[in-house]
């Protein structure tokens, strides 16, 4: 049985491992996106994940063993990219078999997720949105660009829009009374739109907000990531403002909604 967000994460086994499997020694050196952390600790960091979540039950109560993680990653420096790479492939290939045997019930039963108890299908949906943050943060360090279309894609965008409401209101501190929307330019086009009306929440237009910030997708979402330092792609022109500038620019400079 399959979700869409089974189908999306199942992709970005996919695309991650063929672009490990592109990558030089000394790309999967390279310093990532993740601050401290190479090439070669992203993908030892997302296959710990899928390796702690093997044979684990969704469960309220016991979330998986991710305790299990850190020593992975410290024995995963010490292997080659390849060494790594052949451990990530025997991994995904025992998730895709797990998924694949799980039938509705099992994807909404009630889990553990990082966003809170929900259930494993909603699990699944962040797991594809890690995939997707963490394929990006290799692929721009080492210039190699892509998946910036797609389900997977277009699921990690809906992560963001679901906070909008928490980015507007918390992070940027958009004032009250004032409403602002986020258009994203391409590869997919979207407009993310939030008023402040006692509290900042999400709605799904707006016909003219006090204050728009325009920008690419990839942009975006490492700005939503807190990957890059606003100022770059504000200086370059990579975002733009329209209507208040004070105000687009307050809600541009605080995007980062994950840490």
């Amino acid at each position: 049985m399959t979700t869409p967000a089974v189908t999306n994460l199942l992709h970005c086994f996919d695309t991650f491992t063929e672009l490990c499997s592109s990558l030089s020694d000394a790309e999967w050196a390279t310093p990532s996106l993740c601050p401290g952390w190479s090439v070669q600790d992203v993908a030892a960091h997302l296959a710990g994940i899928e390796k702690a979540l093997l044979g684990w039950p969704p469960s309220v109560e016991n979330p998986p063993p991710f305790d299990t993680i850190g020593p992975y990653m410290q024995t995963a420096r010490g292997w080659s990219g390849a060494q790594l790479l052949d451990d990530l492939r025997t991994t995904l290939t025992g998730r895709r078999a797990e998924l694949a045997a799980m039938d509705d019930a099992a994807f909404d039963a009630p889990s553990w997720t990082p966003v809170g108890n929900a259930t494993y299908g909603r699990f699944m949906a962040v797991r594809t949105f890690d995939f997707w943050v963490h394929e990006q943060d290799i692929r721009v360090p080492v210039g190699k660009p892509g998946h910036l279309t797609g389900g997977a894609a277009e699921m990690s965008l809906d992560e963001v829009r679901m906070s909008m409401g928490y980015i507007v209101g918390k992070r940027a501190g958009i004032p009250d009374g004032n409403s602002v929307k986020v258009v994203i330019t391409g590869p997919i086009s979207a407009e993310l739109c939030a008023v402040v009306d006692g509290r900042a929440r999400a709605v799904p237009t707006l016909e003219h907000p006090d204050a728009t910030v325009t920008t690419d997708l990839l942009t975006f979402m490492l700005l939503a990531c807190g990957r890059i330092d606003p100022e770059g792609p504000i200086s370059s022109g990579a975002v733009t403002y329209a209507g208040d500038a004070a105000l687009a620019d307050q809600l541009a400079r605080n995007l980062r909604f994950t840490f």
